[in-house]
């Protein structure tokens, strides 16, 4: 993939530290209402407490892909500068696809393993991707805005979690 990204550091600071820390938080708000095992939207009275934790992640995942939507086609030059890049036409195909993994997150969240397998390997497999990504970014541009740091957290941390839940659900 070929980088947009701006020099070294050069995202834009209006907004980055705040919305770059957005993902982590969200990312220890599932995790803190999964460990308390405070009931997820969609469970079921009595059910497992993995599941719930399950239903947990994709509630939060997919609300932050609704964000990540709106903020990557309304904020689409906002938040490309946050991120150290330029905006460009395929960050608008970023935002609908977005869009569609919010929406399969959500409705994952209120049913059960095949709807949590068919939205888990798209979020997985993107979020952990794009990870490598803004690696990739850190360390040949040495970008270092805000936005391409911190969501590291995010895009390792989601699907790190996704998977371990999966498996301890029996669901793979």
């Amino acid at each position: 993939m070929e980088s947009s990204a701006a020099p070294a550091g050069k995202g834009d600071k209006a907004g980055g530290i705040g919305m770059a820390l957005m993902l982590p938080a969200t990312f220890v708000v599932a995790w803190i209402l999964s460990l308390t095992n405070t009931q997820a939207p969609g469970a079921v009275a009595g059910e497992a407490s993995d599941v719930n934790s399950l239903r947990w992640m994709f509630f939060f995942t997919g609300i932050i892909f609704l964000v990540s939507s709106f903020m990557h086609s309304v904020l689409a030059k906002k938040t490309a500068a946050s991120i150290g890049w330029t905006t460009n036409g395929f960050q608008y195909e970023i935002a609908f696809v977005s869009l569609g993994a919010g929406l399969a997150c959500l409705y994952a969240g209120q049913n059960g393993k095949e709807a949590w397998i068919a939205a888990a390997l798209p979020t997985i497999t993107f979020l952990f991707l794009a990870g490598v990504n803004h690696l990739i970014e850190i360390i040949r541009v040495k970008n270092y805005a805000p936005n391409n740091t911190l969501i590291l957290i995010w895009d390792f941390g989601i699907p790190i979690s996704l998977v371990a839940l999966l498996l301890s659900t029996g669901s793979i």
